[in-house]
């Protein structure tokens, strides 16, 4: 009888150090908020590289600006042109005012870091200097995501809150910081009298679908927090899907840290702000090669490898415990 008793005393204490070295591991782990937009699920791409990463994915509330009414969650459309862009006197109020009165604070209260998705294109109105819309139909601003990720970004950056920017995460990280973009790749080819080739987004097949297309980054600063993901001058066969681009970096606290030459013009591929300790925006999808190589789809091995992939989310969290001590 006291040799059960004994049993039983030692499988609790055991029961007991793994209940406290699990809360330990809960309260060590990096957790990495996904900045919000619509629709947004626990089995979003990102959500399965940064746990693959180590860390623990948290899906962001929407950020709202004060004073400005939602149906809902939408943003109501008297803020919104013919052409579905933020109208220009909302877009300099949210400049002038960034994430000051918003519910900012409240939204990333516990939160680590904050990994900026792709999706829709940026409102031109919202870059330092307001451009038209491109007039590319088809390829259209979601307004309210603009706004919630505006205010998110901008608040990060002021509190040196760890960010990376995946496509139009990345086109967010310029125009918060002050850059603009170019709109669309296929006009810009043109203006320069060039036939552009589609090197950054695949034309639609015969079902109406695009596709990720690989191509090389070269790596152009060997100090960068792109070539310490990499260490290498070049990253093979990213996963590439935008026709939206940072332009002009001047003035501004960022640094081109990589381009893909594309027939003679220079594409930026990766930005970083020299003034924080770790902000980084890549114009490629490193989540997406994660998931072709997790779902183990036909074309994963035409896409960077696996290990790259979750690589710039396990160096994200690694710069983040850097902090945290």
């Amino acid at each position: 009888m006291k040799s059960k008793t004994n049993i039983a005393r030692v499988f609790a204490l055991l029961m007991l150090c793994c209940c406290l070295c699990t809360v330990a591991l809960a309260q060590d782990a990096v957790r990495v908020g996904l900045a919000w937009k619509p629709g947004i699920t626990a089995d979003d791409r990102v959500v399965i590289a940064v746990e693959l990463a180590g860390g623990e994915a948290v899906i962001l509330d929407q950020v709202r600006p004060a004073g400005f009414d939602y149906d809902s969650v939408r943003l109501q459309s008297k803020y919104v042109d013919a052409d579905g862009v933020l109208l220009p006197q909302y877009a300099e109020h949210i400049k002038r005012d960034t994430w000051h009165g918003s519910n900012a604070e409240q939204v990333l209260k516990g939160i680590d870091a904050v990994v900026f998705l792709g999706g829709a294109d940026i409102s031109s109105t919202l870059f330092r200097e307001p451009q038209p819309w491109h007039g590319v139909e088809g390829d259209v601003c979601d307004v309210t995501r603009d706004l919630s990720e505006y205010l998110t970004m901008a608040y990060c950056l002021d509190h040196d809150i760890p960010v990376l920017g995946l496509c139009r995460g990345m086109q967010m990280l310029a125009v918060v910081s002050g850059a603009g973009l170019i709109q669309d790749l296929d006009n810009h080819y043109k203006a320069n009298g060039i036939d552009y080739d589609n090197m950054h987004r695949s034309v639609r097949d015969e079902n109406g679908k695009r596709h990720y297309v690989p191509h090389d980054v070269v790596i152009t600063d060997a100090s960068s927090l792109l070539y310490g993901i990499e260490i290498s001058d070049t990253i093979r066969n990213v996963p590439s899907w935008h026709h939206q681009v940072v332009g002009d970096v001047s003035g501004t606290c960022l640094k081109v840290t990589g381009v893909t030459p594309t027939q003679g013009i220079d594409i930026i591929e990766a930005i970083e702000r020299t003034d924080k300790t770790f902000a980084l925006g890549v114009q490629f999808h490193p989540e997406e090669a994660v998931r072709k190589h997790v779902s183990g789809e036909d074309d994963a091995h035409c896409f960077m490898q696996l290990y790259q992939g979750v690589n710039y989310f396990r160096t994200l969290i690694n710069y983040t415990k850097k902090l945290k001590k």
